[in-house]
């Protein structure tokens, strides 16, 4: 979770990821800044994040976020 806060944290600096619970939902994250925590998180991770797992429900929190790198890991 660390190594995911760090990432977001690049990626749009200004958001409390800790508790935000509203990404999509208001606006803090914008298409260009979704395409950037894609990338890093295939990247860091070693997974493959497909446009069907591109949904607010996976991007509106970094618990999420989280959730759904977990899953796609255990996917392989």
């Amino acid at each position: 979770m660390e190594q995911l806060l760090e990432i977001l944290s690049e990626i749009q600096p200004d958001v409390d990821y800790k508790t935000c619970t509203t990404l999509i939902d208001d606006e803090w994250l914008d298409s260009f800044a979704i395409l950037s925590i894609v990338s890093e998180l295939e990247e860091a991770f070693d997974i493959g994040i497909t446009p069907a797992d591109i949904v607010p429900e996976n991007f509106n929190s970094a618990q999420a976020l989280y959730q759904m790198v977990k899953r796609l890991q255990e996917e392989g």
